[in-house]
């Protein structure tokens, strides 16, 4: 039995075959759980109410298993996906872990790299699509650079252009009918990457071959990483149709690369976001990015997995009254309500307009002066998300 914040499959909530398997290793520290099977994640997941799982190549398919071995993993996991009535979302390319991409895939200064990258990624959009997987992340991990003076930058924003122009093709040649998501992130495990903001990647979509086939998969952790304002960037991708789809999980600003269970840590802002996301009617994949404490046993995995999910509902349902407080929203509606009369000077622009626009004197000193009850709107959030109201 469960409760009003119990997930559905409707709510559209994915996870990663890499996030409840993750295994605790960390720099300073071996792994403190044992790898859990493909299916048996599947199982769990969709017990727990999760909708979609999603993997890197290799998180499913060993990079060094034979086409035999291959085979018979993928035809295990789409029984699991079957049976247990899972979809894959979303799939994506391991090309960060092996030594062979220390320098980078897209970018490495060596073409015998790059070559190998890609070829990589082709075999993983024909995995991803034998699943059914209709959007394909790309995270750059490893394109970046240590010693910015052993790579142009100019030309490996090039090469990663040219890489990801070479995968649409492919994409269309195969008739897939995938989109990308474009992940970024400022450092690690590089000590600068390239496009570090989901705005960087945004700039570069427009200068592709196919823009309309590219979008962006923002990251809770990734933008916190740099100090930024998540719910922003994730506002900007959707102002340009570019949200194809998100990694929710939650950072301390400034730290590495935490990935903490979702809403773990910054409440107010996950609240601002999953307004974002509720207000503006966000269909895509909500997709959990993120793993279990380090502490925990296999049990306390499936109680982040269940976290991460139940989070979200309880913040949805603080959304809901929000919208529903009376004082709330009569802050709010003064707020929309000031001096109305001047919208006909603003808008699209014509020269008839600007002119009149030109002879309008403002008070601005007494315009200065009006306050806008910002602080009791922020108090009254503060005593809704802390349960007092």
């Amino acid at each position: 039995m469960g409760d009003a914040y119990t997930p559905k499959k409707s709510d559209r909530f994915s996870f990663g075959l890499w996030t409840v398997g993750n295994v605790g290793r960390d720099p300073f520290g071996d792994p403190v759980r044992r790898p859990i099977p493909p299916t048996r994640i599947v199982k769990r997941l969709s017990e727990l109410g999760a909708w979609g799982i999603n993997f890197h190549d290799n998180d499913l398919v060993p990079i060094n298993a034979s086409l035999t071995q291959r085979n018979k993993i993928v035809r295990d996991f789409r029984k699991a996906l079957k049976d247990y009535d899972m979809v894959v979302p979303m799939a994506t390319t391991n090309t960060f872990s092996h030594p062979v991409f220390k320098d980078g895939g897209f970018t490495s200064n060596d073409p015998k790299v790059r070559a190998y990258g890609l070829q990589k990624i082709m075999r993983a959009i024909d995995l991803g699509a034998e699943v059914g997987a209709k959007i394909y992340v790309f995270w750059g991990g490893r394109e970046g650079a240590e010693s910015n003076i052993s790579k142009d930058p100019v030309e490996a924003v090039k090469r990663f252009r040219d890489g990801l122009n070479y995968l649409c093709r492919y994409v269309r040649d195969q008739k897939y009918g995938m989109k990308f998501a474009l992940e970024a992130k400022p450092n690690e495990p590089r000590a600068d990457i390239y496009f570090p903001t989901t705005g960087h990647y945004l700039g570069l979509i427009e200068t592709l071959d196919y823009p309309k086939m590219v979008g962006v998969n923002p990251e809770v952790a990734h933008e916190h990483m740099a100090g930024l304002n998540f719910h922003h960037g994730v506002a900007q991708a959707m102002d340009a149709g570019k949200l194809f789809h998100i990694d929710l999980n939650d950072q301390r600003v400034g730290r590495y690369d935490q990935d903490f269970r979702f809403a773990s840590e910054d409440y107010k802002s996950a609240f601002h976001l999953v307004k974002l996301l509720e207000d503006r009617k966000y269909r895509g994949p909500k997709h959990f990015d993120a793993h279990a404490y380090r502490t925990e046993d296999e049990n306390g995995v499936w109680d982040f997995a269940s976290g991460c999910m139940r989070s979200y509902n309880i913040l949805r349902e603080k959304v809901k009254r929000f919208q529903q407080d009376e004082e709330i929203q009569s802050i709010l509606a003064d707020i929309a309500a000031q001096n109305p009369e001047f919208e006909k000077h603003l808008g699209k622009y014509s020269k008839k307009k600007a002119q009149t626009l030109k002879r309008v004197k403002f008070d601005i000193d007494a315009m200065g002066k009006v306050g806008l009850a910002y602080e009791r709107l922020d108090q009254l959030l503060t005593d809704l998300l802390l349960g007092v109201r």
